[in-house]
């Protein structure tokens, strides 16, 4: 008979878990188990260091969208070249 450990998890449900970390949705079961493999899983690691720059980068980043207004008109006129 199979037993599994519910503490220890696969590396792509580690990389789910870092990504659901990084916006705040883990829950504190997940983050536990996030933290255990990140002892021992040195791709998860070097993963979850990506995840962490990245997102610090995204904060400072000081990006400007158009207005859904001009992104509309946008399409028109695109559409209309198209055509």
């Amino acid at each position: 008979m199979k037993t599994t450990n519910k503490l220890f998890v696969s590396c792509e449900e580690a990389k789910h878990i870092c990504d659901k970390n990084q916006y705040g949705e883990a829950s504190f079961l997940e983050v536990i188990k996030l933290n255990i493999r990140l002892v021992y899983c040195r791709v998860t690691r070097a993963y979850s260091k990506r995840n962490t720059k990245l997102t610090k980068i995204i904060k400072k980043s000081d990006v400007h969208t158009i207005s859904p207004s001009q992104k509309e008109s946008m399409k028109k006129k695109l559409q209309k070249e198209i055509n």
